[in-house]
């Protein structure tokens, strides 16, 4: 390990195993969001591979979503979906609890947050008086 650079919040977090632990906290609690079922398939499996790779990127871990499906680009690939503000704050209140279960506390968390609430901020297009009841499911 290299000490002249800082630790990223991948390799503070745990790394690969952290992150499988968060995603397989988050998602059963997405399945079961009245505001965030709609936007998900019913298999969920290859979303969440794709949430692996992209968390892992994210804090800071090997580029694997990049190396996979391409640059992020997570507000283009999330404009077809309508995220509301009340959707962007359900998506945080499961990762919130996947968060707790995955033991992530203290200055790890807040940075950790941090990032995550400036995105799910981010990826708000639609307000709400503009979503109807019929949202179709991601293919």
């Amino acid at each position: 390990m290299d000490l002249s650079q800082p630790l990223t919040l991948y390799e503070k977090m745990g790394g690969a195993e952290t992150i499988d632990c968060i995603v397989s906290a988050f998602y059963p609690r997405v399945q079961s969001d009245p505001l965030l079922a709609p936007l998900f398939p019913e298999d969920i499996r290859p979303v969440m591979e794709k949430q692996k790779c992209f968390l892992t990127q994210f804090f800071g871990g090997p580029p694997l979503y990049s190396q996979k499906y391409g640059h992020p680009r997570l507000r283009m690939r999330h404009l077809p979906f309508p995220i509301t503000p009340s959707r962007a704050n359900a998506w945080l209140r499961c990762m919130s609890l996947a968060l707790d279960e995955a033991g992530i506390e203290g200055e790890l968390r807040q940075e950790m947050w941090s990032r995550l609430y400036f995105t799910a901020s981010h990826m708000i297009n639609t307000d709400e008086e503009d979503i109807s009841s019929n949202t179709p499911r991601e293919n």
